[in-house]
């Protein structure tokens, strides 16, 4: 996402000493599905097969447990106020974030991965195995990304909030791609058949969308996907 077309100007930005009551709700229910999804085989089986007794217990632990730390102000986004308003600064970034986007990382990118994975396997052999590559594929993929965000090897989750205006677009970004394609995926899903034909045009609509999310947020086209320049006060979001 390097040498965008657009930039965003800190002192462009409207300052604000306080969060409003209505961002803060608004904020809760994105933690609440970050963590939701978080065991990835079961969200797979959720998706094959509804709700049962288990995934409406584990629902009502991570709301609780999400509504608590936003009560608190422990969830980015729930706090009272802003955290970060200089972006130049070199502040330490809470365990609360680095916990809540290091989760966020590993759904964006295990989800994306398994499923472009899913799809090669399908066109590759005519046969979907896209439940045992989620049973025996998730795990890894996102302990070595919870591993990384541990070590501060991810944006935002880096001991200091000193680079948060640049970070910030690498995950907006990499969070428009998925959200925009992996939906569009499981409506292909539901419409064409699976033959070996129709799921290598879902592999390249599904690849092709993130690609294109890519190129958008790399040149700041998408919201939040600018990098702020630093040097004023503005707030981070």
């Amino acid at each position: 996402m390097s040498s965008p077309s657009r930039v965003e100007l800190a002192s462009g930005r409207k300052f604000r000493d306080r969060n409003k009551p209505l961002y803060r709700l608004a904020h809760w229910p994105i933690w609440i599905f970050v963590f939701f999804i978080a065991p990835g085989p079961s969200t797979f089986d959720l998706f094959e097969h509804g709700f049962d007794y288990r995934k409406l217990a584990w629902l009502a632990v991570v709301v609780l447990g999400t509504g608590i730390a936003a009560l608190r102000g422990r969830l980015p986004g729930v706090e009272p106020r802003p955290y970060i308003i200089r972006f130049v600064e070199d502040k330490p970034n809470p365990l609360y974030r680095r916990v809540c986007y290091t989760f966020a990382w590993s759904v964006v990118i295990a989800f994306a991965i398994l499923n472009f994975l899913g799809l090669a396997v399908a066109v590759a052999t005519g046969a979907w195995r896209l439940k045992q590559i989620y049973l025996y594929g998730y795990l890894p993929i996102a302990i070595t990304i919870w591993i990384l965000g541990a070590l501060g090897r991810l944006p935002r989750v880096k001991a200091s909030t000193q680079g948060e205006g640049t970070e910030r677009r690498y995950f907006y970004g990499a969070v428009w791609a998925c959200c925009i394609a992996q939906p569009i995926l499981g409506i292909l899903w539901k419409l064409l058949p699976h033959t070996r034909s129709a799921d290598a045009l879902k592999l390249a609509i599904f690849t092709g969308l993130i690609a294109s999310v890519g190129i958008l947020a790399r040149r700041g086209i998408l919201p939040r996907t600018r990098p702020i320049v630093p040097g004023e006060l503005a707030i981070s979001d």
